[in-house]
């Protein structure tokens, strides 16, 4: 799937926190300080793991996908059960010697939300960075909040229960870059819905969701896109140089392209569940 290089979309932007933000380290074993400080960076500044985005993501278009056919986004349990390991490691056995029908059977195993961000037996074709806070936006204007666990029975709070949580303020912008290689466009289409979620507001990250926390929104910038034409080694060619002299020509600009990648989203979509009722109505 990664050994011969087909296209690369690079997506920029800026991912700001429209109400506080905690994405906490642990407790602290500090004496003095927060009880449950947020994750630093080693200069002591905010960040948001890449995980954290990348997994607030993948739940989202989970939901999606399981509403249209539960097949489409397999529990991520199930990757590794007894089950689904002898299964990888049977493949692999019987397929020792031959690389491509053993991907070909791997993919055929693979849900479609696993084609995108990866099981235990295939790479991620999407990548996140760590999103780090933009220097010049950035005062060390951290808050401290008080939480409390309240007893059940008196409906008040419970003795020796109060503790006190960090987070990173409204207003907070942070830089976000995603890489995504060698998709099928079906695949763009799908990442292309759940960035749309992140740009209007709808998917929160981080804890204490349910006091209002963790809302941001995502700004792109850039979506720059190659796409290698195997037939072309030329323009693969011209694109590795143009890189080296950070020419940007050597992108397009990936607007242009979305509306495609989702309508080839969608007849993906219409295939799987015509298929499905195919078998079905035979049965």
């Amino acid at each position: 799937m990664f050994d011969t290089f087909k296209n690369r979309l690079e997506i920029t932007g800026t991912l700001t926190t429209v109400t506080a933000l905690r994405i906490s380290a642990g407790r602290s074993t500090e004496p003095i300080g927060s009880d449950l400080p947020v994750i630093k960076d080693a200069l002591g500044k905010p960040l948001i793991p890449g995980s954290s985005f990348k997994g607030a993501l993948r739940s989202r278009l989970e939901s999606f996908l399981r509403g249209i056919d539960p097949n489409l986004a397999e529990d991520p349990a199930n990757y590794t059960s007894s089950t689904r390991n002898n299964q990888v490691k049977d493949l692999k056995v019987k397929y020792k010697n031959n690389d491509l029908n053993l991907t070909q059977e791997l993919i055929g195993i693979t849900d479609d939300i696993g084609s995108l961000f990866g099981t235990p037996w295939m790479a991620s074709k999407f990548q996140v960075r760590d999103l780090t806070v933009q220097p010049d936006a950035w005062f060390g204007q951290y808050q401290e909040r008080d939480g409390v666990a309240i007893d059940r029975d008196t409906e008040t709070a419970a003795d020796g229960k109060l503790y006190d949580f960090q987070v990173v303020p409204a207003g907070t912008p942070f830089d976000f870059k995603a890489i995504v290689e060698n998709a099928e466009d079906w695949e763009l289409g799908l990442l292309t819905i759940g960035l749309h979620q992140f740009e209007t507001e709808q998917i929160p990250l981080g804890g204490g969701r349910s006091r209002g926390l963790g809302v941001v929104r995502l700004d792109i910038d850039k979506m720059r896109w190659f796409d290698y034409p195997e037939d072309r080694p030329d323009l693969l060619i011209q694109y590795l140089k143009k890189l080296v002299m950070g020419d940007d020509s050597a992108y397009e600009d990936a607007v242009d392209f979305k509306d495609y990648w989702v309508a080839e989203l969608i007849k993906h979509l219409n295939e799987k569940i015509s298929d499905k009722f195919q078998v079905t109505s035979v049965r």
